[in-house]
């Protein structure tokens, strides 16, 4: 097929494009980029230090973004927050259900979606609403975006408990085109910029032309997938439900390697040169040899890690249930460092540039940096 055969050209323009959005003072999304490797290039000290908190109304299940000095994150009280980088509110949308996505910045607007199954646009600087798009059932997951060459329309991708892969135009908030799966989408969609790629409750990986939103193809796996899914050219890696974790060529449409016999995986892996890293329900962290699927090293908390890792060069940022933020070495996994909030975690870190932020249960939002 046609997207197949241009598919690593287009990778590695979007991988491009990506990089310019994320940089070392700017973690625009869930998993900092469109493909959702959950890595960046920022070394961090070996040693953090708590530089602030701020208190919400409700849980923290959502994700943190930061960009342009400043950080955006939801709320189970429902509120969207705007931070400024010592932790002052810069602004607060209130909607009227829980927000567990992680917002997505993108040219100065914030995409970002409730379980009341509404995706919201609003300014970044203000907090002032563009538009409003609504789904027939609730959003568990981030939106991403691809850009249309042709068309020079920016879109907004996000999926539904309706079933449907929704994009929309990023400008007007309009529909462009569904895609309806076979059960409820609760992760967020992955993209190289010609395909979104995302596991379904309904047992299939899925890959969806991101330009016409037909389906290129649908690889049954049998288990639901309830995390997302991370791309790197032709690869993808996941891990399902029955604790099996596995590496599919998007080409061939055939499964690199699977690995089974560990717990629960609902956080998405990150990538780097050699390893893949992700956490489990089981209360470990692993870290798979890219190339064979061969456990390299685990790192067991006190509790599950429903918490989606980040690479920062060479070290490891993980949060897990057990109250505890993570430092580890990427190469072995032994710990570095470690800070006890002393409130379950399922927030995924965002890191810049001398700085960590994440959320917790308790409610509040935490920076951690070098004072």
């Amino acid at each position: 097929m046609r997207i197949f055969a241009i598919l690593l050209i287009s990778a590695l323009f979007f991988s491009k494009a990506t990089v310019q959005a994320q940089s070392n003072n700017c973690w625009p999304s869930f998993r900092g980029n469109a493909a959702l490797t959950g890595n960046t290039k920022v070394n961090l000290p070996d040693k953090m230090t708590l530089l602030w908190t701020f208190k919400t109304d409700g849980e923290i299940k959502s994700s943190p973004v930061i960009c342009n000095g400043d950080i955006y994150i939801g709320s189970n009280d429902g509120a969207v927050y705007s931070l400024s980088k010592t932790g002052e509110l810069n602004w607060k949308y209130k909607t009227s259900t829980s927000i567990e996505a992680a917002p997505l910045y993108l040219n100065g607007t914030i995409y970002v979606s409730s379980l009341g199954g509404t995706l919201f646009a609003i300014n970044s600087k203000t907090g002032k609403l563009k538009w409003e798009y609504i789904t027939e059932g609730q959003i568990s997951g981030s939106a991403g975006w691809v850009y249309d060459e042709h068309k020079k329309q920016k879109r907004v991708i996000v999926g539904s408990y309706d079933f449907f892969l929704h994009c929309v135009d990023a400008k007007s908030g309009k529909n462009v085109w569904k895609y309806e799966s076979d059960n409820y989408i609760n992760g967020a969609p992955a993209s190289n910029g010609e395909v979104a790629v995302f596991g379904g409750c309904d047992g299939f990986l899925h890959l969806v032309d991101v330009f016409s939103g037909k389906v290129t193809n649908k690889i049954e796996l049998g288990t639901y997938i309830a995390s997302s899914v991370a791309i790197e050219n032709n690869t993808a890696y996941f891990g399902n439900y029955d604790g099996a974790f596995y590496s599919v060529d998007l080409k061939t449409k055939k499964i690199n390697w699977q690995k089974e016999g560990v717990g629960s995986f609902l956080a998405s892996p990150s990538i780097s040169e050699k390893f893949i890293i992700i956490g489990s329900q089981n209360k470990k962290v692993y870290c798979y040899n890219k190339a064979t699927g061969e456990i390299v090293w685990e790192f067991k908390t006190l509790h599950k890690v429903e918490s989606s890792p980040v690479i920062a060069d060479n070290k490891v940022i993980i949060s897990s249930y057990d109250g505890r933020l993570y430092m580890l070495d990427l190469e072995s996994g032994k710990k570095i460092w470690s800070y006890e909030i002393g409130s379950a975690m399922s927030s995924t870190p965002a890191v810049i540039k001398g700085m960590i932020v994440v959320g917790a249960n308790d409610g509040k939002v935490y920076a951690f940096g070098v004072k």
